[in-house]
């Protein structure tokens, strides 16, 4: 006589078997991390540098700005409301978000669409 199970394993059960899983916890999450391409900071010509700059004379509090910044190896796109423009420490505070105008490179003013 041959053995058999008393009972069928429940199919909710049996699902169990076939789940994937991580044999080594955080290698999926440490593997993403060495893929991502690390970005450098890019040095503006002159003219651009010239056209941010006249930009960023032009904005005024209460203004909807769309800026392009680099941050921790990688650029941002930030639209929102200019809250306060600090000429002695060059930022620009977005929203919550305080900006480094060396770190902008690229700023349209305007309105949300």
């Amino acid at each position: 006589m041959a053995n058999k199970p008393k009972s069928p394993m429940p199919i909710s059960e049996r699902a169990k078997q076939f789940l994937p899983f991580a044999a080594v916890k955080g290698l999926n999450e440490a593997l993403e991390k060495k893929e991502k391409v690390l970005l450098s900071k890019t040095e503006m010509s002159e003219d651009l540098a010239l056209e941010l700059n006249e930009k960023i004379h032009n904005i005024k509090k209460d203004s909807i700005v769309t800026i392009t910044y680099f941050v921790a190896d990688d650029f941002i796109t930030l639209t929102g409301t200019v809250q306060q423009i600090d000429s002695a420490y060059r930022t620009i505070l977005i929203d919550d978000t305080s900006i480094d105008m060396d770190d902008i490179l690229g700023m349209n003013i305007g309105k949300l669409k």
